[in-house]
């Protein structure tokens, strides 16, 4: 018997030793480790919202509404507040469908369902942050143009830009939305990239516990 029959041998007699986890242990084990990380996506989109609502009772003083008034935009800022609330109201609500639906999940197939909806739902919230800001972004920046060339003296001269200048303009204004896109962008890929990493991990040990 050369040495490589010989560690085969001593290698069985160890994984004899070893034990041996059932079909219902490792779901069970894919079970806890997904609906932890579904409970912490729900908890963190509460404390986003949160944070968010401090922040705009803090800035939002009176400097700023009358900031709002001058540029005329006290109409357009409520809408938007409304609008982004109800918005992450309804997705706050879907976490919690989410989390309370993988909480009664008896089964691998409807706990990868349940993932699935878990990825889409979060793919779903990013989007809608990252589209809402920019739009929010492009609408502010055009009311306070033109409303400020509303207020023009008749004659003045100082927004009559010539091609170049618009085309500067226009690129500063591409420049300004993509970095700060980029940065909301990057900010939720750190908070809920890692636990969607996680829970693609789930599933993909669920799909192979399935085959």
């Amino acid at each position: 018997m050369d040495d490589l029959d010989l560690l085969k041998k001593d290698w069985k007699k160890q994984e004899q030793n070893l034990p041996h986890l059932t079909y219902d242990e490792i779901y069970k084990m894919i079970w806890k480790r997904s609906h932890s990380i579904v409970k912490w996506i729900f908890i963190i989109s509460i404390l986003e919202f949160l944070l968010g609502t401090v922040l705009n009772i803090v800035l939002a003083d009176d400097d700023y509404w009358a900031r709002m008034e001058e540029f005329d935009l006290t109409e357009f800022t409520i809408i938007a507040y409304i609008v982004s609330y109800a918005i992450t109201f309804y997705f706050i609500f879907k976490f919690y469908n989410n989390y309370r639906r993988i909480s009664t999940t008896d089964s691998a197939s409807r706990l990868m369902k349940s993932i699935l909806k878990t990825r889409k739902t979060v793919k779903y919230y990013i989007a809608f942050v990252l589209i809402s800001s920019g739009i929010t972004f492009l609408a502010g920046l055009f009311l306070i143009i033109r409303n400020h060339m509303r207020t023009m003296e008749p004659g003045a001269t100082n927004m009559q830009f010539d091609t170049m200048q618009w085309v500067l303009f226009i690129g500063a204004i591409i420049l300004v939305l993509g970095i700060f896109l980029g940065a909301i962008w990057l900010i939720y890929r750190v908070i809920y990239g890692i636990l969607l990493r996680r829970l693609n991990k789930n599933y993909k040990e669920l799909k192979r516990l399935e085959m």
